[in-house]
Protein backbone atom coordinates (compact mmCIF):
# COMPACT_ATOMS: atom_id res chain seq x y z
CA UNK A 1 0.00 0.00 0.00
CA UNK A 2 1.30 3.43 -0.89
CA UNK A 3 1.57 5.52 2.23
CA UNK A 4 2.65 8.75 3.84
CA UNK A 5 3.61 7.23 7.18
CA UNK A 6 4.16 9.74 9.96
CA UNK A 7 4.90 9.47 13.66
CA UNK A 8 3.49 6.30 15.20
CA UNK A 9 1.81 7.34 18.44
CA UNK A 10 2.31 5.81 21.83
CA UNK A 11 1.06 2.32 22.56
CA UNK A 12 -0.90 3.09 24.70
CA UNK A 13 -6.97 -12.50 5.42
CA UNK A 14 -7.75 -10.12 3.27
CA UNK A 15 -11.19 -9.11 4.42
CA UNK A 16 -14.00 -10.86 2.64
CA UNK A 17 -16.16 -7.80 2.85
CA UNK A 18 -18.60 -7.44 0.01
CA UNK A 19 -20.02 -3.97 -0.47
CA UNK A 20 -23.58 -3.29 0.48
CA UNK A 21 -24.67 -5.25 -2.54
CA UNK A 22 -28.37 -4.59 -2.65
CA UNK A 23 -31.22 -3.32 -0.59
CA UNK A 24 -34.25 -5.58 -0.88
CA UNK A 25 -37.35 -3.68 0.05
CA UNK A 26 -40.35 -5.54 1.44
CA UNK A 27 -42.49 -2.85 2.98
CA UNK A 28 -40.20 -1.25 5.56
CA UNK A 29 -37.83 -4.22 5.87
CA UNK A 30 -34.40 -3.94 4.24
CA UNK A 31 -31.84 -6.74 3.93
CA UNK A 32 -28.09 -6.09 3.96
CA UNK A 33 -25.39 -8.44 2.75
CA UNK A 34 -22.57 -7.70 5.17
CA UNK A 35 -20.16 -10.28 3.80
CA UNK A 36 -20.89 -12.78 6.59
CA UNK A 37 -24.63 -13.08 6.76
CA UNK A 38 -27.73 -11.29 5.56
CA UNK A 39 -28.99 -8.95 8.26
CA UNK A 40 -32.46 -7.46 8.13
CA UNK A 41 -32.73 -3.79 9.01
CA UNK A 42 -35.63 -4.36 11.38
CA UNK A 43 -33.55 -7.05 13.13
CA UNK A 44 -30.67 -4.59 13.51
CA UNK A 45 -33.06 -2.00 14.92
CA UNK A 46 -34.68 -4.30 17.47
CA UNK A 47 -31.70 -6.37 18.62
CA UNK A 48 -29.90 -5.83 21.93
CA UNK A 49 -26.36 -6.43 20.75
CA UNK A 50 -24.85 -5.99 24.20
CA UNK A 51 -26.29 -9.07 25.90
CA UNK A 52 -24.75 -12.33 24.77
CA UNK A 53 -21.76 -14.62 25.04
CA UNK A 54 -18.48 -15.41 23.32
CA UNK A 55 -18.54 -18.40 20.98
CA UNK A 56 -15.46 -20.24 19.75
CA UNK A 57 -15.79 -20.28 15.95
CA UNK A 58 -12.89 -21.81 14.02
CA UNK A 59 -14.31 -20.40 10.78
CA UNK A 60 -14.12 -16.88 12.23
CA UNK A 61 -11.14 -14.85 11.10
CA UNK A 62 -10.04 -11.42 12.34
CA UNK A 63 -10.81 -8.52 10.02
CA UNK A 64 -7.09 -7.83 9.67
CA UNK A 65 -3.76 -9.50 10.34
CA UNK A 66 -1.80 -7.75 13.07
CA UNK A 67 1.45 -8.43 11.21
CA UNK A 68 0.26 -6.42 8.21
CA UNK A 69 -1.32 -3.46 10.01
CA UNK A 70 1.27 -0.71 10.61
CA UNK A 71 -0.91 1.24 13.05
CA UNK A 72 -1.25 -1.11 16.03
CA UNK A 73 1.49 0.26 18.27
CA UNK A 74 3.81 -1.82 20.41
CA UNK A 75 1.67 -2.21 23.51
CA UNK A 76 -1.30 -3.77 21.69
CA UNK A 77 0.59 -6.08 19.30
CA UNK A 78 0.46 -9.24 21.39
CA UNK A 79 1.51 -11.61 18.63
CA UNK A 80 4.58 -9.54 17.80
CA UNK A 81 5.40 -9.39 21.51
CA UNK A 82 5.46 -13.18 21.74
CA UNK A 83 1.99 -14.30 22.81
CA UNK A 84 2.03 -18.03 21.99
CA UNK A 85 -1.72 -18.80 21.80
CA UNK A 86 -4.14 -17.70 19.08
CA UNK A 87 -7.53 -19.04 20.16
CA UNK A 88 -8.40 -15.60 21.55
CA UNK A 89 -8.66 -14.49 17.90
CA UNK A 90 -11.32 -17.12 17.18
CA UNK A 91 -14.01 -16.00 19.60
CA UNK A 92 -17.04 -14.29 18.10
CA UNK A 93 -19.52 -12.19 20.06
CA UNK A 94 -22.96 -13.76 19.78
CA UNK A 95 -25.85 -11.59 21.01
CA UNK A 96 -28.81 -13.38 22.55
CA UNK A 97 -31.49 -13.94 19.94
CA UNK A 98 -29.91 -12.24 16.92
CA UNK A 99 -26.65 -11.87 14.98
CA UNK A 100 -24.17 -9.02 15.02
CA UNK A 101 -23.52 -7.75 11.47
CA UNK A 102 -19.96 -8.46 10.40
CA UNK A 103 -18.04 -5.28 9.76
CA UNK A 104 -17.91 -4.34 6.07
CA UNK A 105 -15.13 -1.83 5.52
CA UNK A 106 -16.10 -1.01 1.94
CA UNK A 107 -19.67 -0.31 2.94
CA UNK A 108 -18.48 1.80 5.89
CA UNK A 109 -16.26 3.91 3.63
CA UNK A 110 -18.97 4.38 1.02
CA UNK A 111 -21.47 5.49 3.66
CA UNK A 112 -19.00 7.89 5.26
CA UNK A 113 -17.31 9.19 2.15
CA UNK A 114 -16.34 12.81 2.74
CA UNK A 115 -16.98 12.51 6.48
CA UNK A 116 -14.94 13.17 9.60
CA UNK A 117 -14.88 10.74 12.52
CA UNK A 118 -13.28 11.68 15.84
CA UNK A 119 -12.50 9.54 18.88
CA UNK A 120 -12.02 11.53 22.10
CA UNK A 121 -10.78 9.77 25.20
CA UNK A 122 -8.06 7.85 26.98
CA UNK A 123 -5.81 4.96 25.92
CA UNK A 124 -8.83 2.64 25.59
CA UNK A 125 -10.22 5.10 23.08
CA UNK A 126 -6.83 4.79 21.37
CA UNK A 127 -7.24 0.99 21.49
CA UNK A 128 -10.56 1.25 19.64
CA UNK A 129 -9.29 3.87 17.18
CA UNK A 130 -6.29 1.76 16.15
CA UNK A 131 -8.58 -1.25 15.72
CA UNK A 132 -10.88 0.68 13.39
CA UNK A 133 -8.13 2.09 11.19
CA UNK A 134 -6.62 -1.41 10.86
CA UNK A 135 -10.05 -2.69 9.81
CA UNK A 136 -10.46 0.06 7.22
CA UNK A 137 -6.92 -0.32 5.92
CA UNK A 138 -7.48 -4.06 5.40
CA UNK A 139 -10.73 -3.39 3.52
CA UNK A 140 -9.00 -1.20 0.91
CA UNK A 141 -5.38 -2.43 0.84
CA UNK A 142 -4.52 -0.61 -2.38
CA UNK A 143 -5.67 2.83 -1.23
CA UNK A 144 -3.34 5.62 -0.17
CA UNK A 145 -3.48 6.74 3.44
CA UNK A 146 -1.98 9.35 5.70
CA UNK A 147 -1.10 8.68 9.32
CA UNK A 148 0.54 10.90 11.90
CA UNK A 149 0.35 12.76 15.19
CA UNK A 150 0.81 16.27 16.51
CA UNK A 151 0.42 17.00 20.18
CA UNK A 152 -2.65 15.23 21.53
CA UNK A 153 -4.18 14.60 18.08
CA UNK A 154 -3.44 11.44 16.09
CA UNK A 155 -4.72 11.35 12.52
CA UNK A 156 -5.60 8.82 9.84
CA UNK A 157 -7.19 9.51 6.50
CA UNK A 158 -8.03 7.73 3.26
CA UNK A 159 -7.89 10.46 0.58
CA UNK A 160 -9.55 8.24 -2.05
CA UNK A 161 -12.67 8.25 0.14
CA UNK A 162 -12.15 11.69 1.70
CA UNK A 163 -12.59 10.01 5.10
CA UNK A 164 -10.68 10.99 8.22
CA UNK A 165 -10.66 8.93 11.43
CA UNK A 166 -8.79 10.74 14.20
CA UNK A 167 -8.12 10.30 17.92
CA UNK A 168 -7.83 13.17 20.39
CA UNK A 169 -6.27 12.18 23.70
CA UNK A 170 -8.41 13.48 26.56
CA UNK A 171 -8.93 11.05 29.41
CA UNK A 172 -11.17 13.22 31.60
CA UNK A 173 -13.19 15.18 28.98
CA UNK A 174 -13.39 18.06 31.46
CA UNK A 175 -10.58 20.57 32.14
CA UNK A 176 -7.40 19.93 34.06
CA UNK A 177 -5.59 23.17 34.92
CA UNK A 178 -2.00 23.63 36.05
CA UNK A 179 -2.15 26.09 38.96
CA UNK A 180 0.18 27.13 41.79
CA UNK A 181 -1.25 24.49 44.10
CA UNK A 182 -0.80 21.76 41.47
CA UNK A 183 -2.91 20.02 38.84
CA UNK A 184 -6.59 20.77 39.35
CA UNK A 185 -9.48 18.80 37.82
CA UNK A 186 -12.25 21.32 37.12
CA UNK A 187 -15.29 19.08 37.25
CA UNK A 188 -17.74 21.69 35.94
CA UNK A 189 -15.61 23.18 33.17
CA UNK A 190 -14.95 22.30 29.50
CA UNK A 191 -12.87 24.90 27.67
CA UNK A 192 -11.51 22.74 24.82
CA UNK A 193 -14.78 21.50 23.37
CA UNK A 194 -14.24 23.55 20.23
CA UNK A 195 -11.86 20.78 19.14
CA UNK A 196 -14.84 18.40 19.07
CA UNK A 197 -16.88 20.51 16.67
CA UNK A 198 -17.19 20.21 12.90
CA UNK A 199 -17.14 16.41 12.65
CA UNK A 200 -19.78 13.93 11.55
CA UNK A 201 -19.27 11.18 14.14
CA UNK A 202 -17.99 11.63 17.72
CA UNK A 203 -17.03 8.64 19.89
CA UNK A 204 -16.26 9.71 23.46
CA UNK A 205 -14.68 7.70 26.25
CA UNK A 206 -13.78 8.41 29.86
CA UNK A 207 -13.54 6.21 32.91
CA UNK A 208 -10.25 4.49 33.72
CA UNK A 209 -8.31 7.60 34.65
CA UNK A 210 -10.95 8.32 37.31
CA UNK A 211 -10.16 5.06 39.10
CA UNK A 212 -6.48 5.88 39.57
CA UNK A 213 -5.01 6.66 42.98
CA UNK A 214 -1.59 6.94 44.56
CA UNK A 215 1.29 7.19 42.10
CA UNK A 216 -1.04 6.50 39.15
CA UNK A 217 -3.22 9.52 39.92
CA UNK A 218 -2.51 12.36 37.49
CA UNK A 219 -4.13 15.23 39.40
CA UNK A 220 -3.71 16.92 42.79
CA UNK A 221 -7.07 18.61 43.49
CA UNK A 222 -10.73 18.54 42.50
CA UNK A 223 -12.59 21.78 41.89
CA UNK A 224 -16.32 22.33 41.38
CA UNK A 225 -18.12 25.60 41.87
CA UNK A 226 -16.17 27.61 44.44
CA UNK A 227 -14.86 24.52 46.23
CA UNK A 228 -11.36 23.07 45.82
CA UNK A 229 -10.68 19.83 47.66
CA UNK A 230 -7.71 17.51 47.90
CA UNK A 231 -9.81 14.38 47.87
CA UNK A 232 -13.37 13.24 47.25
CA UNK A 233 -15.07 10.05 46.16
CA UNK A 234 -13.73 9.40 42.67
CA UNK A 235 -17.02 8.04 41.37
CA UNK A 236 -18.87 11.11 42.63
CA UNK A 237 -16.30 13.24 40.79
CA UNK A 238 -16.83 11.09 37.68
CA UNK A 239 -20.58 11.64 37.86
CA UNK A 240 -20.17 15.43 38.11
CA UNK A 241 -17.70 15.47 35.23
CA UNK A 242 -19.83 13.28 32.95
CA UNK A 243 -22.84 15.49 33.70
CA UNK A 244 -20.75 18.50 32.66
CA UNK A 245 -19.82 16.68 29.45
CA UNK A 246 -23.46 15.69 28.79
CA UNK A 247 -24.61 19.28 29.25
CA UNK A 248 -21.92 20.44 26.82
CA UNK A 249 -23.14 17.95 24.20
CA UNK A 250 -26.77 19.00 24.68
CA UNK A 251 -25.82 22.64 24.24
CA UNK A 252 -23.33 22.42 21.39
CA UNK A 253 -24.05 19.37 19.22
CA UNK A 254 -26.78 19.22 16.58
CA UNK A 255 -27.74 15.52 16.34
CA UNK A 256 -29.03 16.00 12.79
CA UNK A 257 -25.45 16.82 11.76
CA UNK A 258 -23.29 14.86 14.22
CA UNK A 259 -23.83 11.36 15.61
CA UNK A 260 -22.58 11.06 19.20
CA UNK A 261 -21.48 7.77 20.76
CA UNK A 262 -20.01 6.89 24.14
CA UNK A 263 -17.59 3.98 24.13
CA UNK A 264 -18.75 2.65 27.48
CA UNK A 265 -16.81 1.19 30.39
CA UNK A 266 -14.37 -1.62 29.61
CA UNK A 267 -13.60 -4.14 32.33
CA UNK A 268 -10.17 -4.84 33.80
CA UNK A 269 -9.05 -8.25 35.06
CA UNK A 270 -6.70 -7.63 37.95
CA UNK A 271 -8.01 -10.29 40.34
CA UNK A 272 -8.49 -13.88 39.21
CA UNK A 273 -10.66 -14.55 42.27
CA UNK A 274 -13.43 -12.70 40.42
CA UNK A 275 -13.79 -15.61 38.00
CA UNK A 276 -13.01 -18.25 40.63
CA UNK A 277 -9.50 -19.08 39.45
CA UNK A 278 -7.28 -19.94 42.44
CA UNK A 279 -4.27 -20.71 40.25
CA UNK A 280 -3.66 -17.26 38.83
CA UNK A 281 -3.28 -13.73 40.14
CA UNK A 282 -4.75 -11.75 37.23
CA UNK A 283 -5.22 -11.97 33.44
CA UNK A 284 -1.83 -13.65 32.92
CA UNK A 285 -2.01 -17.02 31.13
CA UNK A 286 -5.76 -16.69 30.49
CA UNK A 287 -6.56 -18.35 27.15
CA UNK A 288 -10.36 -18.47 27.04
CA UNK A 289 -13.30 -16.25 28.02
CA UNK A 290 -15.65 -16.72 30.93
CA UNK A 291 -18.33 -19.09 29.68
CA UNK A 292 -21.95 -18.00 29.42
CA UNK A 293 -23.61 -14.60 29.57
CA UNK A 294 -22.97 -13.67 33.20
CA UNK A 295 -19.78 -12.45 34.85
CA UNK A 296 -19.33 -14.00 38.31
CA UNK A 297 -17.37 -11.06 39.73
CA UNK A 298 -18.48 -7.62 40.92
CA UNK A 299 -19.95 -4.96 38.67
CA UNK A 300 -18.11 -1.88 37.44
CA UNK A 301 -19.21 1.22 39.44
CA UNK A 302 -18.84 3.58 36.50
CA UNK A 303 -21.29 1.62 34.36
CA UNK A 304 -24.39 2.61 36.34
CA UNK A 305 -23.19 6.21 36.67
CA UNK A 306 -22.63 6.56 32.94
CA UNK A 307 -26.00 5.04 32.05
CA UNK A 308 -27.75 7.39 34.48
CA UNK A 309 -26.04 10.46 33.01
CA UNK A 310 -26.79 9.43 29.42
CA UNK A 311 -30.44 8.74 30.24
CA UNK A 312 -30.88 12.32 31.44
CA UNK A 313 -29.48 13.95 28.30
CA UNK A 314 -31.83 16.00 26.14
CA UNK A 315 -29.97 14.65 23.10
CA UNK A 316 -28.87 11.21 24.29
CA UNK A 317 -25.57 9.81 23.08
CA UNK A 318 -25.64 6.20 21.88
CA UNK A 319 -23.96 3.98 24.47
CA UNK A 320 -21.72 1.27 23.09
CA UNK A 321 -22.34 -0.83 26.17
CA UNK A 322 -19.19 -2.94 26.16
CA UNK A 323 -19.03 -3.71 29.88
CA UNK A 324 -20.43 -7.26 29.87
CA UNK A 325 -18.64 -8.40 26.74
CA UNK A 326 -15.32 -7.15 28.13
CA UNK A 327 -15.96 -8.62 31.60
CA UNK A 328 -16.21 -12.03 29.95
CA UNK A 329 -12.91 -11.63 28.04
CA UNK A 330 -10.31 -12.20 30.73
CA UNK A 331 -8.17 -13.69 27.93
CA UNK A 332 -8.17 -10.62 25.70
CA UNK A 333 -5.52 -8.47 27.41
CA UNK A 334 -1.86 -8.12 26.49
CA UNK A 335 -0.91 -9.34 29.99
CA UNK A 336 2.87 -9.95 29.84
CA UNK A 337 2.88 -9.46 26.05
CA UNK A 338 2.59 -5.68 26.12
CA UNK A 339 6.22 -5.17 25.15
CA UNK A 340 7.48 -4.20 28.59
CA UNK A 341 8.92 -7.57 29.51
CA UNK A 342 7.56 -10.29 31.80
CA UNK A 343 7.55 -8.03 34.87
CA UNK A 344 5.05 -5.66 33.26
CA UNK A 345 1.49 -6.96 33.09
CA UNK A 346 -1.31 -5.13 31.29
CA UNK A 347 -4.78 -6.35 32.23
CA UNK A 348 -6.54 -3.11 31.21
CA UNK A 349 -5.89 -2.70 27.49
CA UNK A 350 -6.64 -5.21 24.74
CA UNK A 351 -4.69 -7.15 22.14
CA UNK A 352 -5.05 -6.15 18.50
CA UNK A 353 -6.43 -7.93 16.63
CA UNK A 354 -8.91 -8.80 19.34
CA UNK A 355 -11.79 -7.58 21.49
CA UNK A 356 -11.81 -3.91 20.30
CA UNK A 357 -12.64 -5.16 16.80
CA UNK A 358 -16.01 -6.22 18.24
CA UNK A 359 -16.48 -2.70 19.67
CA UNK A 360 -16.15 -1.41 16.12
CA UNK A 361 -18.58 -4.03 14.84
CA UNK A 362 -21.03 -2.66 17.40
CA UNK A 363 -20.33 0.85 16.15
CA UNK A 364 -20.96 -0.33 12.59
CA UNK A 365 -24.23 -1.98 13.62
CA UNK A 366 -25.32 1.26 15.34
CA UNK A 367 -24.51 3.22 12.19
CA UNK A 368 -26.60 0.76 10.16
CA UNK A 369 -29.47 1.54 12.51
CA UNK A 370 -29.10 5.21 11.63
Amino acid sequence: MAACLGFLGYHCLLVVSLSLVIVLVHGDIHSYNTGHEVVKENEVSSCDFFQGSWVLDNSFNPLYDSSSCPFIGGGFDCQKNGRPDKDYLKYRWQPNGCDLPRFNGNDFLEKYKGKKILFVGDSLSNNMWRSLICMLDAAVPNSNYTFGARGLLSTFSLPDFEVSVNWLKNGFLIDMAYEKIGKVLKLDSISTGNRWLGVDVLIFNSYHWWTHSGRLQTWDYFQFGNKTVKEMDHMEAYKIAMTTWANWVDKNIDPSKTSVFFQGVAAVHLDAKEWNDPNHKDCTEQTEPVKGSTYPGPGVPGEAILKSVLSNMAKPAYLLDITLLTQLRKDGHPSIYAGGGPRFTDCSHWCLAGVPDTWNQLLYAALLQK
